[in-house]
């Protein structure tokens, strides 16, 4: 089985066409990965889910934790991520 302690950060991926409940079910890869992506933005209006109820619930259950939406199609929201890689996994900037 897979355990969490093993590794030193996790991203977790879901998409807009898994459903918009994914996120109000919360679940422990969405809360305790280190980055939470909802990927596949562009599906949203063809699977009737709102981009804003997932990013309130997604708020609820993590917190101040970083995420993002992102159409990896057209490399909307790529920035970010790669944002997040750089800084808190890379550690980019610190001397």
């Amino acid at each position: 089985t897979f355990s969490p302690e093993l590794v030193d950060f996790s991203i977790y991926i879901i998409d807009v066409a898994q459903g918009e409940k994914i996120p109000r079910k919360g679940g422990q890869g969405m809360i305790k990965s280190d980055f939470f992506i909802i990927n596949k933005t562009d599906l949203a209006p063809y699977v009737g889910a709102s981009l804003d109820q997932m990013a309130k619930d997604t708020e609820v259950f993590r917190g101040n934790h970083p995420f993002a939406f992102t159409n990896l199609k057209t490399d909307e929201g790529l920035e970010k991520v790669i944002e997040w890689i750089e800084h808190d996994v890379l550690l980019k900037g610190l001397t």
